[in-house]
């Protein structure tokens, strides 16, 4: 092996300069300094591997691809827990932000450690007791868009955030474009983005809307594009490139779309559920979203779970039964391997969580309970550290 010792190289243009093929070993008493700059300027057409220093999120990337686009590199530990009950165990964390506790909205934020059985804990607030609101998350950040506020006016635009390792009260994130409820947020865990919409008393009081936020940088919601069927959207799921929503308009409670995430445009059809219900819930690994819960026609509870491959279209197949029906507003959080859902109606709200492998089709089994009964708000998207777009 040879050996080079340098304090400086330098290629600026054409050909000159060094070429350093095959194995290169570099090592140093000191450090190397990557190239960097801004979001805005990330250099055009990189070649995959491009590795720079955005100062703007304050972390290492690397360009992984014209499909996949830039991802950061945060150096961050998965495994949290450190309390009692769930927590006592350590792994993926995952929130479940109450929403409607009865009889009224609530601002309570549950958290469970997802390897491990057993009760949830407090974690904190949002920033407003609301009901009906989309959530979604990177590897330490969880996101809602808050939908109706108790106190009034009915529906709200606000985006709050909490850090998914310290308990604790969200803080002000920004805007959404729009006042509403009942969306859902898919993830990669650089981007969010949430769909859908209710505005109660507007016309038409279903939404199409989709807008998306830099989870790293706070600040107001930008368009994404919308969604094929204006539609309440409270179930989910993301992979690394691609988000799901299940619409759940009556009339059309079984259609799927999707968008990818990183770019921007309108939403296409994936394929359909094998029910066709109202308010479902879902959330994903990488590779799997599983759906479950909702009204079917007449309002009357179901008990189904199906799933999809997340990166093949088509239709949704059947993945085994929840413990007891439930109609609406059910929470679910994942990890690589396990999926949670928790409380929702039945048809009065209830403090069950229950929990399937998400890649072992079967009937859900018994996690353990909340400290309340609560029907949630957090329907829409998943708030882990270790959910499927990460």
């Amino acid at each position: 092996m040879s050996e080079l010792n340098a304090t400086n190289l330098r290629k600026e243009q054409g050909n000159e300069g060094p070429d350093l093929v095959g194995v290169t070993e570099l090592t140093s008493p000191y450090y190397m300094v990557p190239p960097s700059g801004t979001t805005k300027e990330r250099p055009e057409n990189p070649e995959p591997g491009t590795l720079r220093f955005n100062t703007t999120l304050g972390s290492l990337e690397y360009f992984k691809g014209d499909t996949l686009g830039w991802e950061s590199i945060d150096r961050v530990n998965p495994n949290l827990g450190g309390g009692g009950a769930s927590n006592a165990g350590t792994g993926t964390r995952g929130l479940f932000g109450l929403g409607y506790v009865s009889p009224s909205g609530s601002d309570k934020i549950h958290y469970i450690t997802i390897p491990t059985l057993g009760n949830a804990e407090d974690f904190g607030d949002t920033s407003l007791s609301t009901k009906n609101f989309g959530c979604a998350s990177s590897i330490t950040r969880g996101i809602h868009v808050l939908g109706a506020s108790i106190n009034g006016p009915a529906e709200v635009n606000i985006i709050d955030y909490v850090t998914i390792a310290q308990k604790g009260v969200a803080q002000d994130f920004g805007d959404s474009t729009a006042v509403s409820r009942q969306q859902a947020g898919v993830s990669n865990g650089t981007r969010a983005c949430f769909g859908g919409g209710y505005v109660e008393g507007s016309s038409p009081y279903l939404k199409d809307i989709i807008d998306y936020i830099t989870i790293a940088q706070t600040g107001n919601a930008v368009d994404f594009g919308n969604l094929s069927n204006a539609s309440r959207v409270t179930a989910s799921v993301s992979s690394s490139t691609r988000g799901v929503f299940g619409l759940a308009h009556p009339g059309n409670g079984n259609i799927l779309e999707y968008i990818t995430i990183s770019t921007t445009g309108n939403a296409t059809d994936f394929g359909d559920r094998t029910v066709a219900a109202d308010y479902p819930t879902a959330t994903s690994n990488s590779t799997r979203g599983v759906f479950a819960g909702g009204d079917l026609a007449g309002d009357s509870a179901n008990n189904v779970i199906d799933y999809i491959t997340i990166a093949a279209k088509g239709m949704a197949a059947d993945f085994g039964d929840l413990l007891s029906r439930r109609t609406r507003f059910v929470g679910a959080t994942a990890s690589p391997t396990r999926a949670v859902f928790a409380g929702g109606n039945s048809p009065s709200t209830d403090d069950v969580m229950q929990y399937v492998q998400i890649l072992s089709k079967g009937n859900s089994i018994d996690f353990g309970d909340l400290t309340v009964s609560a029907s949630f708000g957090a329907t829409g998207g998943t708030i882990s550290n270790g959910h499927g777009g990460l």
